[in-house]
């Protein structure tokens, strides 16, 4: 199989997650903070360095205000309706995923002021848009890094540098950037930063992470048991224990950390680098295909390793399972859960064919892609 729906979720799967997992189930496979026995403390452990081990990907100073989540969604939702209240106005974009565009849905039906900010046909948001939008009541702008439809990396920086200026706080959706892109919270200016476990980070389905600034308090999505506290019928105010209620996903959170060292180890400049290459080879290659369309920016600089494309007349559906099915190659079709990113780049409703190689995609994986479309698109 030559899988290239990384964008999705990442796979393979490395073999330390693997066997991180493996290794948790079969010698501790206790929950943390459930008991003060030794498999109890070991578990305690893991979780504890798999915080730090993120903190340190992300040059978090306080690993404490890494609060282990089930997704990227997850994330989103506690930013969301932890922080917004009626009254409050947040700055969005039109490229959003459905796991946040839905959570400011839902605000907005409890009376948070939305307003959703144009971008370009390539899928960039322009600044001096952004800047347009605010207004003195303005809480929060909420954006993704990246879009999952065409790719396109956003001037987070410049956008984080602003909100600050002006005193309104930033929550980043970091699906399609964490572990693919290097990233500073302080350097971006983040209050919040929102990113899954399975992608870019290389760990398994069901983990995730919510970043908090330090000061920064949420009401908890979720109260109940936390492990300590227990007499206290509310929920402790100490973080991370606030915001993780219930047991976590242990062995995925000792998954995580694993994917999390190999990135350390072997660098997200490396990482980048490798998928920029690869993302222009594809670039390249479906420019000299007649009747190919491809949405996004032409300079893989400027986007991630996510490509989406359509072939004149022909349903994405269509491609889509003529590639699983004849070659083996694996794509994601349709909307890709962001229906107003296909408003902006023209693709509603079909959606579009999307392309996302991996950290261990090779160039050959590339040119069999490329060699099966030329094939299909001619039939």
């Amino acid at each position: 199989m030559n899988y290239l729906d990384n964008a999705a979720t990442s796979y393979p799967k490395p073999p330390e997650v693997i066997a991180a997992v493996t290794s948790f189930l079969t010698t501790v496979g206790v929950g943390t903070g459930r008991g003060s026995h030794s498999q109890a403390l070991a578990a305690n452990r893991v979780v504890y360095g798999a915080r730090e081990r993120v903190a340190s990907l992300f040059h978090i100073r306080d690993s404490s205000r890494v609060i282990f989540t089930h997704s990227a969604t997850e994330s989103l939702n506690m930013a969301v309706s932890g922080l917004l209240r009626p009254g409050d106005h947040v700055v969005t974009s039109s490229m959003e995923h459905n796991s946040l565009a839905r959570p400011l849905y839902r605000a907005a039906q409890q009376g948070v002021t939305v307003t959703k900010v144009s971008c370009d046909r390539d899928g960039f948001l322009h600044l001096r848009d952004l800047a347009a939008a605010f207004r003195p009541e303005t809480r929060l702008v909420a954006l993704s890094h990246c879009s999952n439809v065409t790719g396109v990396i956003q001037p987070v920086a410049e956008i984080g540098a602003l909100a600050r200026s002006r005193g309104i706080m930033f929550l980043l959706d970091g699906a399609q950037s964490a572990g693919c892109l290097p990233m500073n919270v302080g350097e971006l200016s983040v209050d919040l930063l929102a990113a899954p476990g399975h992608k870019g980070l290389l760990g398994p389905q069901g983990t995730g992470f919510l970043y908090m600034a330090p000061g920064l308090e949420l009401e908890p999505l979720l109260v109940g048991g936390t492990g300590g506290s227990s007499s206290d019928p509310d929920q402790p105010l100490s973080s991370p224990e606030r915001y993780e209620s219930g047991t976590l996903n242990t062995p995925g959170i000792a998954g995580l950390a694993a994917g999390v060292d190999l990135l350390l180890r072997e660098g997200v400049d490396h990482i980048r680098l490798h998928e920029q290459f690869l993302t222009g080879r594809l670039l390249e290659g479906l420019r000299l295909i007649p009747g190919v369309t491809v949405h996004g920016p032409a300079d893989p600089g400027k986007r991630v390793g996510v490509v989406s494309l359509n072939v004149a007349d022909r349903d994405p559906s269509e491609i889509g399972f003529r590639l699983d099915q004849e070659f083996a190659i694996t794509v994601r079709v349709g909307i890709h859960c962001a229906p107003d990113a296909h408003r902006t780049i023209g693709t509603y409703p079909h959606g579009t064919i999307r392309v996302s190689p991996g950290h261990t995609t090779t160039p050959a994986d590339i040119d069999a892609f490329l060699h099966a479309l030329r094939i299909i698109a001619k039939r």
